[in-house]
């Protein structure tokens, strides 16, 4: 006795879950438009948006100029959004304005286009040419819906996708340092302190600098090292001037202090030379 309701139990949703799958069934083979439609919907009401999509892209061919078609096209836009489809929601969703522009949707439409190219931004260390289209369809956004009840989370995405591109272009430069092209990892520095001047990462840039600049001028053949040095010189100052409780202050003048002496030595070899 102890087994037969959970049986039952089992047996019972079984005949329910094939019960709709059958009724789903049907559905996708019946001619009837608006049955089809009317089931759409209420798939789509109750978050199936699996369901709901496959109905929907049968039916839009057919519910070309009727007044549905409006509701059928970001429904079906929506659906693909919601099944992380974001290449396809963003594609329809863009295809729904260019159609409705005047329609009510159409500025939800707008916003849920720049959220589709938001969600499908890959991760910082890929090619960020989608996180770029991304930040622009944002800004298109908010120029063209200055008051949008949107805004605030258009804004919030446009700042992570500039964060994602700050820390791309940081990890970037600090890349090229770890693996000793030092003069490279130094130039990329200087571009990611021009390009990001109130960046959280700009403390460990110039510490990195220094450090990049110094191994680059040991390296460099003599007739080089003495500007290559005046270099280091010039980025500890900065360093010192822009972070003086900075933690790696200690390890740079290290390395400044280096600095000076090889200037000093060279400049006693200079001097003993021209004589």
């Amino acid at each position: 006795m102890l087994f037969i309701r959970p049986l039952l139990f089992v047996l019972l949703f079984g005949s329910l879950l094939l019960g709709s799958c059958t009724g789903y069934q049907k559905l996708l083979k019946s001619d009837d438009v608006n049955k089809k439609y009317n089931a759409a919907l209420q798939y789509y009401e109750k978050g199936d948006y699996a369901r709901a999509g496959t109905l929907l892209e049968e039916l839009l061919p057919l519910l070309k100029g009727r007044p549905e078609a409006e509701k059928a096209e970001y429904y079906f836009a929506n659906t693909n959004f919601q099944e992380r489809n974001y290449v396809l929601s963003a594609y329809y969703f863009k295809q729904f304005y260019d159609t409705y522009p005047t329609s009510a949707l159409a500025e939800e439409a707008t916003f849920m286009y720049a959220k589709s190219l938001f969600r499908d931004s890959p991760e910082y260390e890929l090619d960020q040419t989608n996180t770029y289209t991304a930040i622009e369809s944002l800004q298109d956004f908010l120029n063209q819906y200055p008051e949008s009840k949107f805004r605030p989370d258009a804004e919030n995405m446009s700042k992570e996708l500039q964060t994602k591109l700050e820390t791309k272009s940081f990890e970037g430069a600090k890349l090229y340092y770890q693996l000793r092209y030092n003069q490279a990892a130094v130039i990329a520095f200087n571009t990611f302190q021009q390009q990001y001047p109130a960046s959280p990462y700009n403390e460990e840039a110039a510490f990195l600098k220094v450090a990049a600049q110094y191994e680059f001028a040991k390296e460099s053949v003599e007739n080089k090292q003495r500007e290559r040095y005046l270099e280091v010189v010039a980025f500890y100052q900065n360093l010192l001037d822009t972070y003086p409780q900075s933690k790696n202050l200690k390890a740079a003048e290290s390395m400044y202090n280096d600095a000076r002496e090889q200037l000093a030595q060279l400049k006693t070899e200079d001097a003993a030379a021209s004589k």
